[in-house]
């Protein structure tokens, strides 16, 4: 009996071979001595051969393991971005790691492991896949919060991270019992076959809210927020970035999968629920980044928000927002592993260097990176031309197309909030004198992982296209 097929291997193929690298990494670091150097490179090889894998796979619209996975399309669309973010993840953390003393190859070994959970997340047609790579993500993402083990906050951050996602993947799981318990499957193409009669059934709703919240508690939404500032701020900053980009990427990709299921029914009940969740989200996290004097802690509340905005894009519950939620994940992807790039160079050891009075007078003393900083923000504000405004026009677009106006509005409102603790960065660097005359050091590499992001989000800025024409064909 033949349990899977070569067509199953091609189309997992990305997952597979990153599987495979990461093995190859675990085995050098265990058996070589000073691993790390040797570890990096295999883990850039692996994620580098896992994109090509995935471009490769691009072109094909099919499942593979008796329709577990996607294959093409969207899942390698996801995986591109997945492998490109944990590649630059990983070149802002080795110098980083390495003046902090703490390079081991350990650290790459995880970001693969947490890369293969985004990859079958981007991937799952089935609500066991979408588990099983939630759970191998975040496994590998409680034990990089808390990589720093002899630092009193980023073991803080790690235990927080760990206590709550466990009691989130428990209402995850529940439901998904009670999603099979009234359709006798988990698979999702199967499930859409059921509808809309399911929804005649409360146990089947009850499932999808518990759903809702499982994946809120990942994507970072109000009210299941709460671990996001500590954990950001106590988590290495490479690894912060890492899971504001990856790990929100993924749960998202995730969640726009399996809610076009239910979403495409057009209930009412759930798309409020969704807007509500969207609104709260959009409104408390730019409220308190306004008051943030940390700017790893203000990121983490203008993660939250960013959150909301995306939900508005599953709350409209069109096409339309399915494209505008993966053109703002790209956008944010970028502009948020530039912002953290840069904020890694500067961050001296126990957390200095984080507050905005350290960035005061920051354009006189490197005038690029300054720019590359200021670049940043106006990104995550939404001031034309650079990525983020195409992003928000896309989503705020969907939520009228859906007749959700007021979401829309207040999503404008609150991102004019956003510009006081986004630009006041901008202030300081370019307005403020220097309160210090410490030389700065720019790593070469996460200089040019900061300056590749910021070219690219200018350029779909300008040329939407570049990435609208791909996801117009997925979509």
């Amino acid at each position: 009996m033949e349990f899977f097929s070569t067509t199953d291997l091609l189309g997992a193929s990305p997952i597979l071979v990153l599987g495979a690298f990461s093995l190859i990494a675990l085995v050098a670091n265990a058996l070589m001595k000073n691993s790390a150097p040797v570890v990096f490179g295999i883990s850039v090889v692996g994620l580098l051969a896992s994109a090509g894998a995935s471009m490769y796979t691009f072109s094909e619209n099919a499942t593979a393991f008796s329709d577990m996975l996607l294959v093409g399309g969207y899942a390698s669309f996801f995986s591109i971005l997945f492998a490109l973010i944990s590649l630059f993840s990983i070149i802002i953390a080795k110098p980083y790691l390495e003046r902090a003393q703490y390079h081991y190859g350990e650290f790459y070994v995880l970001v693969l492991l947490a890369a293969i959970g985004m990859l079958m997340l981007g991937a799952s047609a089935d609500l066991i896949t979408v588990f099983l790579g939630i759970e191998v993500m975040s496994v590998s993402f409680y034990v990089l919060a808390g990589y720093f083990r002899t630092n009193n906050a980023s073991n803080e951050s790690a235990l927080k991270y760990f206590l709550l996602g466990a009691f989130a993947t428990g209402f995850l799981l529940y439901g998904i019992a009670l999603i099979y318990g009234t359709t006798g499957t988990t698979n999702l193409l199967r499930i859409v076959t059921m509808y809309p009669q399911a929804f005649g059934d409360p146990l089947h709703i009850i499932g999808w809210g518990l759903v809702l919240i499982g994946f809120g508690f990942k994507v970072a939404a109000v009210p299941f927020h709460m671990w996001v500032p500590d954990v950001y701020e106590g988590a290495p900053t490479p690894v912060t970035a890492f899971m504001s980009t990856g790990g929100k990427a993924a749960a998202f990709s995730a969640f726009v999968i399996a809610f076009s299921v239910p979403m495409s029914m057009k209930d009412e009940r759930l798309m409020m629920v969704t807007a509500v969740l969207a609104a709260a989200s959009m409104l408390l996290g730019n409220w308190f980044g306004l008051s943030q004097l940390n700017l790893k802690r203000m990121l983490a509340y203008s993660s939250i928000a960013h959150a909301g905005y995306m939900l508005v894009g599953i709350a409209s519950a069109t096409s339309l927002g399915q494209q505008g939620i993966a053109f703002y994940l790209v956008s944010y992807a970028l502009t948020n592993l530039g912002a953290f790039a840069v904020i890694a160079m500067i961050e001296k050891e126990n957390g200095g260097n984080l507050s905005y009075e350290d960035y005061a007078g920051l354009a006189r003393r490197s005038p690029g990176i300054a720019a590359l900083l200021a670049m940043f923000m106006f990104s995550l504000t939404g001031i034309p031309p650079f990525a983020g405004f195409v992003g928000k026009y896309y989503l705020f677009a969907s939520a009228v197309q859906s007749n959700l106006t007021w979401l829309a509005i207040l999503g404008v409102i609150t991102s004019l909030f956003s510009t006081y603790y986004y630009l006041r960065i901008v202030v300081y660097m370019y307005f403020r004198e220097a309160t210090s005359s410490d030389a700065l050091t720019f790593p070469f590499m996460t200089r040019l992982v900061a300056i590749l992001c910021a070219v690219a989000i200018l350029v779909i800025g300008i040329v939407p296209s570049l990435v609208l024409n791909v996801l117009t064909e997925i979509f």
